[in-house]
């Protein structure tokens, strides 16, 4: 009687889900094309703002192109004026090579 039960509860929720069906359909499309429009709404703001950032770095290039100038030669020059690190004196509690 069990198993009559649940093919009858089984049988009457695919009813009630064909029944839904189209309901559920209408919505899923209405989701979708709500996505679809944040999402274009969302990619022409992301280059809105990449247009604006690139138009303020060309707009102060007068500025940072000559400081990262500066900033490339005196790193240049301080590299190679630094001295060589000295070498580390052996560790004292390592044995001498064993002779061959």
């Amino acid at each position: 009687m069990k198993t009559f039960l649940k093919i009858l509860l089984a049988a009457v929720l695919l009813i009630v889900a064909i029944k839904l069906s189209p309901l559920l359909f209408i919505a899923a499309l209405a989701g979708l094309i709500a996505a679809a429009v944040l999402g274009a709404l969302g990619l022409s703001l992301l280059a809105a703002l990449v247009a604006v950032v690139l138009a303020f770095a060309v707009a102060l290039s007068p500025i940072w192109i000559p400081v990262l100038c500066v900033i490339g030669v005196i790193s240049l020059f301080r590299r190679n004026s630094k001295p060589a690190a000295p070498t580390p004196p052996p560790a004292a509690n390592v044995p001498p090579p064993i002779p061959a």
